[in-house]
């Protein structure tokens, strides 16, 4: 069955989408444009989830993070195993896709004997972490394909992982026991059982986070209504966000005091609390500029807030996709533009965070529900889906022009200061690792090898200086401006963006600075 990409029926949604981005000339070489996402195609392949001839539904996918690596696909199925694929390979498509299972796989094994339900990748993405049904977190070295160590500790099947901004020693996970557990990695650990693994226990455990309100009359309270869907280490270092199966409430809480939340928010807006209390969020996220998602609340919308102005509501709002469950995820787009998102009718929707009005792209070609999603780090317009179809989708444009995610003044101020001839040689030369031959993809997967290291070769620049003179002026300036600075430390910690850039300083602000009550 072929497959198509259908724009909203809006006339002026296809020819205003991605307008306000024009192409750039920085010393006059033309930057590629960003690609259009209402060209959208599965072409480049879709990847059928079987092992031993028997189909699962895959539950979560992870691209890698590292730039060398961001071919690499991680996901996870229902069975239990791990699976990695190359996504430079010429995928089959949907006819074909059956019958060639293992072409664009690298390698798989069962991690878990139950659903594996997240995956993190930490330290470069020399490790991945797995969370399982069968209540443990698992690391593992993707290279030797051997786990390090289990982590133990919750009753119930864990359902969300989130790793620290900047220490890939620290994690936190959720799980369907109603409890979140804080991981330090470094800590000692001890063998487990009578197998070769080791084991750790949490530094932290919170019970009963989202806990719902007792029914007059009830005893019990449902596990599943107590169950925790996802968990989110906040850009600030010390705090974390966490969402439950009901009474649709993030809550942020401080490492530091667990005793209690900082704050909370509700995404939605209803009539009661008998109705508000049937609704749930199953995934949260969160940008480096400070807009947080709380992703695919049960009203069938999502929400987009400040995180440094939760009191004031959602900055937007998103509908358009269907969530009949806590299966279906969505996530901002690396550049922060636009949010992607499962959908149970079949169909992945895109929206543009500027336009939430417009309503969104719909991803055609799935026969089930639309669950995980993701984004590549490392280009810009390539993404995943996955879905009860059995099938894992990768979605690009049709031209393939990808461009970088580095910000356009990073770029601009690299190229302002290399001559002309190498500042040429220097985008030929970024234009062909992007587009690596097929004699290098594959020599990068002999041996069966899932990951090497390839240390970028340097570029050597002859002929630019700058004259001593001109040196002077700038290092006179930058000391000036350096003084400044420190003369009125005050001033970077009032800023609302120390949040989530701290300033260099002993007494650092955290996310806790900012929630203060409204009165």
């Amino acid at each position: 069955m072929e497959t198509t990409t259908t724009a909203p029926s809006s006339s002026s949604s296809s020819s205003s989408f991605f307008r306000d981005l024009k192409s750039r000339e920085l010393s006059g070489i033309r930057v590629r444009k960003r690609p259009r996402f209402d060209d959208l195609s599965s072409d480049s392949g879709v990847i059928s989830i079987e092992h031993n001839g028997n189909p699962n539904p895959p539950l979560a996918v992870s691209f890698c993070n590292v730039m060398e690596r961001f071919h690499l696909l991680a996901v996870s199925d229902e069975d239990g195993y791990l699976s990695f694929y190359d996504t430079r390979r010429k995928l089959p498509s949907l006819t074909s896709c059956r019958g060639n299972v293992g072409e664009a796989r690298v390698c798989d094994w069962v991690a878990h004997y139950n659903a594996i339900f997240d995956l993190c990748w930490i330290r470069d993405d020399m490790q991945i972490l797995t969370a399982s049904g069968d209540q443990t977190v698992k690391v593992w070295d993707v290279e030797k394909k051997a786990c390090i160590s289990a982590l133990i500790g919750h009753t119930g099947s864990v359902k969300s992982l989130s790793c620290h901004p900047s220490n890939p020693g620290l994690l936190v996970s959720g799980s369907r026991d109603g409890s979140f557990g804080i991981w330090d990695l470094r800590c000692n650990h001890r063998p487990w059982h009578s197998s070769e693994e080791l084991s750790l226990t949490p530094t932290a455990i919170v019970n009963g986070a989202h806990m719902p309100a007792k029914r007059k009359g009830s005893r019990h309270v449902k596990t599943g209504s107590m169950s925790i869907t996802s968990v989110l280490y906040l850009k600030d270092e010390t705090s974390i966000a966490s969402a439950g199966a009901v009474g649709s409430e993030v809550k942020f809480w401080d490492t530091r005091n667990l005793k209690a939340p900082v704050t909370s928010i509700s995404c939605i807006e209803a009539a009661n609390e008998k109705e508000k209390g049937r609704h749930g969020i199953s995934s949260l996220s969160q940008d480096s500029s400070g807009m947080f998602l709380t992703a695919s609340c049960m009203n069938n919308k999502i929400y987009l807030y400040n995180i440094l102005q939760l009191h004031k509501g959602p900055v937007s709002t998103f509908s358009g996709s269907q969530l009949d469950t806590f299966y279906v995820k969505s996530a901002i787009s690396p550049d922060a533009a636009h949010i992607l998102s499962g959908s149970s009718d079949g169909n992945a929707c895109i929206w543009q965070v500027k336009r939430p009005q417009e309503g969104p792209l719909r991803l055609e070609g799935h026969e089930g529900e639309v669950t995980a999603v993701a984004w590549c780090p490392s280009e810009t317009g390539k993404l995943v889906t996955c879905s009860d179809d059995f099938t894992v989708r990768i979605w690009n444009t049709l031209n393939r022009s990808f461009s970088c995610t580095r910000s356009p003044s990073s770029v601009r101020r690299r190229v302002m200061a290399t001559p002309g001839i190498n500042c040429r040689k220097l985008f030929a030369d970024k234009d062909q690792d992007m587009n690596p031959t097929k004699a290098d993809r594959t020599s990068s997967l002999s041996d069966g090898i899932l990951i090497k290291d390839h240390s970028p070769s340097k570029i050597i620049l002859h002929g630019a200086s700058t004259p001593e003179s001109a040196k002077k002026k700038l290092s006179a300036s930058f000391t000036d401006e350096v003084k400044e600075m420190d003369k009125t430390p005050e001033a970077a910690l009032k800023s609302p963006s120390s949040v989530l850039n701290p300033p260099s300083s002993v007494k650092r602000r955290t996310i806790r600075d900012y929630f203060v009550p409204v009165s």
